[in-house]
């Protein structure tokens, strides 16, 4: 039997084979993840002694899940094209340069703003794949538009998709059924649990977020400006900062007084209105201009297939301001439609292929539901776009033709990391008798770092996401772990978990699917290690704040829970 330590090594080491060949080696993520699958099957099979057949189901269910990544980034990349070809292009690309030509203000407005937005309504990696494209529209470097999109995966997360990571991910991680006789013996409830695990959450990603957009500033600056200079960053913080406040009081105040269900949603809008109106008034805005430097001038490394071919499909007819940013409009009704409005929801979701138990395992299963899926959402705009810019077919043929082949490209990497994802989750119900990979984990980092664990809880969370490239599914394999770790220390359980979700918020920056699907929307494939390595800071960064408050809340201000009182 090996001892704990060998165990997390075992369990750790396709994520540090990922991290070796993808950072270390700057090897492509499409030949180093199958090289990850092997090595992560192999630990399965050998160490915990999984069944064959299991691993085999666990594939087969990463395999379906990958359909509908592919189907999300497909309808990504196809209103892309589709806005390429239409003539939407130009119209944005000259309305946002009429709002402020300044790079920095435009970032803050699409990046941050819309991106949280985004993020409230659908979730899933969504928002990276939506604005690393619309960046790229604007002028941007595929590899700068990467990575703001990959940075707004942080703090509206928690909520993403209408609070799915809270509602689903939190609940289904606890063990609610033991939880609530508890509760209600100390003279609560659960939805009053959740709830307070909510408050909790919004308001450290509330204080975190508030200098969120100054760090996407200084990443931006810093590695793409010309001067390679921290100093445009600190003339655009007094904006930064507010479009930080936009985005993070109305989200707190929703979370605090409304629920799971709206801080991203409603704090994104609200955030988009007001810093927009603010640009549009030159409010706190810099004096000076700040650009990149001439295309011309740009590292190939920072140029993706899209933006090298932007100019060469030119608009046979003008598009107004209006009907450009008619089909990002009709994205965002049609995505809150559809996840707020009970009886359409249920409509979308009716078409669906399910397969539950596959190949006789239980508790594996998943399904492909086209319509519901973000992915189905931007096809139906797609076809709307078609008509709304008068369009020809041979138009969007070619929109379709070229988003077929990037996804082609994308789809040889996540067919290996999504079935690897699934081995590792799956990996609790093995012959071994041991606990699932990412258990054993975070068991031993926990009985590594003893009573200064709230600082690393966070990191737990991030490294559940990162596995998974999901805070829902970090919450609902590490939640429970968490909680127990609180009150074997004595701790709220409640912070604790809020703790692990504010970390599994911020792994999703990291989260390799996620860079993957957002390079592959503007042609970045092979480029995942160099856009790992600018990410990675900002995700530390956050880690740091999101112990230290966590550490706060429980030492210095002694928060507690009905349990732990």
């Amino acid at each position: 039997m090996f001892g704990p330590g060998l165990l997390a090594l075992f369990a750790f080491s396709p994520i540090l084979l990922a991290a070796i060949l993808l950072i270390g080696f700057r090897i492509s993520a499409k030949h180093a993840m199958p090289a990850v699958y092997l090595l992560a099957a192999a630990v399965a099979l050998l160490v915990w002694d999984m069944s064959f057949n299991r691993v085999l189901a666990s594939t087969l269910q990463g395999l379906i899940t990958t359909v509908g990544l592919l189907w999300i980034i497909f309808g990504a990349i196809l209103l892309l094209n589709t806005l390429k070809h239409s003539g939407g292009v130009a119209a944005i690309r000259k309305g946002f340069t009429t709002l402020s030509p300044d790079r920095r203000v435009q970032a803050l407005i699409i990046a941050w703003t819309f991106g949280c937005f985004i993020e409230g309504a659908s979730g899933f990696g969504t928002p990276a794949a939506v604005v690393a494209p619309l960046l790229v529209l604007l002028g941007f470097p595929a590899l700068a538009a990467v990575m703001l999109g990959l940075l707004v995966q942080s703090t509206p997360v928690s909520f993403g998709a209408v609070g799915t990571p809270i509602l689903v991910g939190v609940s289904s991680g606890l063990n609610v059924a033991e939880l609530r006789p508890q509760l209600e013996a100390a003279g609560s409830s659960w939805p009053a649990m959740l709830q307070l695990i909510t408050s909790e959450v919004v308001i450290i990603h509330g204080l975190i977020g508030l200098t969120m957009p100054f760090v996407l500033m200084v990443m931006l600056t810093r590695l793409f400006g010309k001067e390679k200079s921290w100093k445009p960053a600190l003339e655009i913080l007094p904006f930064a900062l507010f479009t930080g406040v936009a985005f993070a009081v109305p989200s707190m105040l929703a979370g605090v007084f409304l629920g799971p269900e709206f801080p991203s949603l409603l704090g994104g809008l609200t955030g988009l209105a007001i810093v927009t109106i603010a640009a549009h008034k030159r409010f706190l805005t810099p004096r000076n201009t700040w650009d990149f430097a001439d295309p011309k001038d740009w590292p190939a490394g920072w140029m993706g297939n899209i933006a090298i071919k932007l100019d060469e499909t030119a608009a046979t007819q003008p598009i107004s301001l209006l009907r450009a940013w008619l089909p990002y409009v009709l994205l965002g009704v049609l995505l809150v439609a559809s996840r707020m409005i009970a009886p359409l929801g249920a409509a979308l979701k009716s078409v669906a292929l399910t397969f539950t138990n596959i190949l006789g395992e239980a508790g594996i299963s998943a399904d492909f539901q086209p319509l519901f899926l973000p992915g189905g959402i931007l096809t139906i705009v797609v076809i709307a776009t078609y008509f709304l810019h008068g369009m020809r077919g041979q138009q969007l043929g070619r929109a379709v033709k070229e988003s077929s082949t990037t996804l082609v490209s994308a789809g040889v990497t996540l067919l290996f990391t999504v079935p690897m994802v699934r081995i590792l989750i799956n990996s609790a119900d093995n012959g071994a008798g041991l606990p699932g990979m990412p258990i054993a984990m975070s068991e031993y980092m926990a009985s590594l770092v003893g009573s200064v664990y709230p600082m690393i809880a966070p990191v737990i969370g991030a490294l559940g996401a990162f596995i998974a490239g999901s805070n829902t599914v970090s919450n609902m394999m590490l939640s429970e772990f968490q909680f127990g770790v609180a009150t074997t220390l004595g701790l709220s359980g409640a912070l604790m978990v809020a703790a692990q979700s504010v970390g599994a918020a911020a792994g999703n920056m990291i989260a390799i699917h996620n860079v993957v699907a957002a390079a592959a929307t503007v042609g970045m494939l092979g480029q995942e290690g160099t856009t790992l390595r600018r990410t990675i800071w900002p995700t530390l960064y956050y880690l740091v704040l999101a112990g230290l408050l966590a550490t706060i809340g429980f030492f210095v201000l002694g928060l507690s829970d009905p349990l732990s009182r």
